[in-house]
């Protein structure tokens, strides 16, 4: 018994040896988590920037109408911005992000959702290649149709059922969604990690979640490429069936399956921020423990909590001078042109990334998944050296705001040159009886409205609303069999061995050939791949430039501000661009692309849907013009910002002149007597000398 009480008083004296428990850090975990959301948010960016063409496809709506819906997610962005913005920062801050991100993946997979309820997607008024060889897509001659001039692409189905054409707004609503939900992700992210890393360390904290950000767009582009040669109704028909490739206008890959895999990545991501502290590096019983004894452990600890206690009686003070420090940077002529010229790029950069894919499938007759692989696996490990190098010589250098602002015109003026050198890369239109020439070959034509048919198959009683393009010995696309005069027609099961035979418009265009035949399928430019290959190299260039003059932005606009608007400055910046670029940008890029479109499709309700072939010159000039237009246009703006730079800096200058010089007139008061600058009574003290 005296043992026992002896062993219990040597336990009271002795100090408590500290349990060797596994325990994770706050703070790191945090850290693992943000960066796991940054790779969510970039991939569900990226995909849908590469769907843009097959969502246009699946719900047969135009090129202005798909930029609607990728601006969505700057819309969403918009609405809660304020309120992330303002009580993001007195909120549990690690909740609120996890909430984003779930959110963020609700509205990825809700952007799917539709594609679960409009059907089997119809290309064609006939489903299989059978039907289409004993169809009236021959031509029938001195036989009527009743499918002549007016007949739907989509037929036997209710208007209303067939078109679906209302079912876009899901997919608006659902990058809505996802933009409400990437809102909280940034800044509250950043700001936990300013506030709570160790001293010096925040910089290189940011440094590692962007870089490890970029792991997003590369996922992003390899999942594009691979769902995009996927159909898009893969696993419920037939692919034996299904007569159009990848190649073909019409193709719609299985782009709704990486909107669901993105979904649930957010989701899954989003679970960890929901167990983490407000505060890190403290313990549940520590928590309580301060919690209920009210004890502050270090003085450092009492005055930052004194700090933040005046910082939330002064919030009325400052919420009342809004008007007046928003009035201050909108006068401040450098924070003006800079967000000017800002926006400026940066649609340039929007509006270009949204339609790059379609630009490469016209221009140069590739695959959405061909394009989509090029471009996202070679430009991003580009773009993220180049980022790195762009502020590697800003700090080697130690460049001033002047500096960098030069630094920024360099790589801008160098990305333009490259971007002006692919107007010479523009591609030659492919040969089309009905849009860039006559029917028969022998003339081509300026416009390709209202081409008329020619006698080759004026007797044959088609239908010009008809899309099923066959490529003719000839070298020329028509637009079905029966606009060729094809008559008959051989091939097994095979799709890819159907022929069509006897075509008067290939005969009567002056090739010589016993059959004159044609095949399923356009036609396809082979001179131009050598401009693809050079177009490419351009880009990588373009890139690395762009993305060296990106880490420039962020320096001059908190440098041409006073610190204490910094983040009012940030914000209002981020307002102009979310709002008249990253929405208006894909919407106006669109609009004047949908101006090239040489043929439209015929929805169930005989409305114009979405887009079948460009005219690639024109396409081309539209595109890269408006690249060009408005990024010369920026170019011009950083001229005028460094001059006014620099006369600031003159009119500082010469103020420093003028104190210095009454300082030392100040310092010698019989000195101002002699150059007559004011009297001083004899007795006058020197500190009551009036100035």
């Amino acid at each position: 018994m005296d043992q026992t009480q002896h062993s219990k008083k040597t336990a009271e004296v002795q100090p408590s040896k500290p349990k060797k428990t596994r325990h994770c850090d706050g703070f790191k975990m945090f850290l693992a988590a943000l960066s796991f959301a940054y790779i969510s948010k970039a991939l569900a960016g990226v995909l849908m920037k590469s769907s843009i063409t097959q969502i246009e496809r699946r719900f047969d709506i135009s090129s202005s109408l798909a930029g609607l819906i990728d601006g969505g997610f700057e819309i969403g962005n918009l609405m809660v911005i304020i309120f992330v913005s303002y009580f993001g920062s007195k909120l549990h801050r690690p909740k609120l992000v996890g909430i984003g991100c779930f959110i963020m993946g609700l509205g990825s997979i809700m952007t799917a959702m539709p594609h679960f309820f409009m059907g089997y997607y119809r290309f064609s008024s006939e489903d299989d290649i059978n039907s289409l060889r004993n169809s009236t897509w021959k031509c029938l001659v001195n036989q009527t149709t009743s499918l002549t001039g007016t007949s739907p692409e989509i037929v036997g189905k209710d208007c209303e059922k067939a078109s679906k054409s209302h079912m876009w707004i899901y997919v608006l609503m659902g990058n809505m969604l996802r933009g409400i939900g990437e809102t909280p992700i940034v800044p509250l992210g950043v700001s936990y990690i300013d506030d709570f890393a160790p001293e010096g360390h925040s910089s290189v904290y940011l440094g590692l979640l962007n870089t490890v950000a970029m792991v997003g767009p590369v996922l992003g582009f390899l999942m594009s490429s691979v769902f995009a040669q996927m159909y898009v109704d893969i696993g419920y028909v037939d692919l034996k069936n299904i007569r159009i490739t990848p190649m073909d206008a019409r193709w719609v890959g299985a782009w709704w399956l990486s909107f669901i895999v993105s979904g649930l990545f957010s989701i899954i991501s989003s679970i960890p921020f929901f167990f983490l502290p407000k505060i890190p590096n403290t313990s549940q019983r520590e928590r309580k423990n301060s919690a209920s004894l009210n004890v502050l452990k270090t003085d450092e600890e009492k005055n930052h909590m004194a700090h933040l206690t005046k910082q939330e009686e002064k919030a009325p003070i400052n919420m009342k001078g809004f008007l007046c420090s928003l009035k201050s940077i909108l006068t401040n002529k450098l924070y003006v042109i800079f967000v000017v010229l800002t926006l400026l790029h940066l649609s340039s950069f929007i509006g270009s990334f949204t339609y790059i894919f379609k630009f490469v499938e016209q221009q140069f007759s590739k695959s959405a998944s061909q394009s989509t692989l090029a471009l996202g696996i070679i430009t991003i490990p580009i773009m993220a050296v180049g980022m790195f190098l762009g502020g590697y010589i800003i700090k080697r250098f130690k460049l001033t705001l002047v500096g960098i602002t030069k630094f920024a015109l360099f790589t801008s003026f160098v990305s333009c040159v490259f971007q002006i050198l692919d107007f010479a890369l523009i591609c030659e239109n492919n040969s089309f009886a009905g849009l860039t020439m006559t029917y028969d070959g022998m003339n081509s034509v300026d416009s390709h409205i209202d081409v008329p048919l020619s006698y080759c198959n004026s007797d044959c009683s088609c239908d010009e609303n008809q899309w099923e393009p066959i490529c003719g010995e000839n070298g020329v696309t028509y637009i079905s069999p029966c606009l060729a005069g094809c008559k008959s027609s051989s091939g097994d099961k095979n799709i890819n061995s159907t022929v069509f035979y006897d075509c008067s418009c290939i005969r009567d265009s002056g090739f010589q050939t016993s059959n004159h035949s044609a095949h399923l399928g356009e036609c396809r430019q082979k001179k131009c791949q050598k401009n693809y290959y050079f177009y490419i190299a351009f880009q990588v260039i373009n890139s690395f430039f762009t993305a060296m003059g990106s880490t420039s932005f962020i320096l001059i606009l908190l440098k041409t501000v006073q610190p204490e608007l910094k983040s009012l400055a940030m914000g209002f910046h981020a307002l102009v661009i979310r709002a008249l670029g990253g929405i208006l940008a894909p919407i106006y890029y669109g609009a004047l692309i949908d101006r090239t479109c040489m043929k439209w499709s015929v929805s169930g309700c005989g409305t114009r849907g979405a887009c079948r072939v460009y005219n690639a010159a024109w396409f081309g000039n539209v595109y890269l013009g408006l690249n060009t237009s408005l990024r010369t246009s920026a170019l011009i703006l950083y001229f005028v910002l460094i001059y006014a730079m620099k006369k600031k800096d003159e009119k500082k200058d010469s103020k420093t002149l003028e104190n210095d010089g009454k300082v030392k007139d100040e310092a010698n008061p019989e000195t101002l007597n002699k150059n007559g600058y004011h009297s001083v009574p004899p007795g006058t003290p020197y500190n009551e000398t009036p100035l």
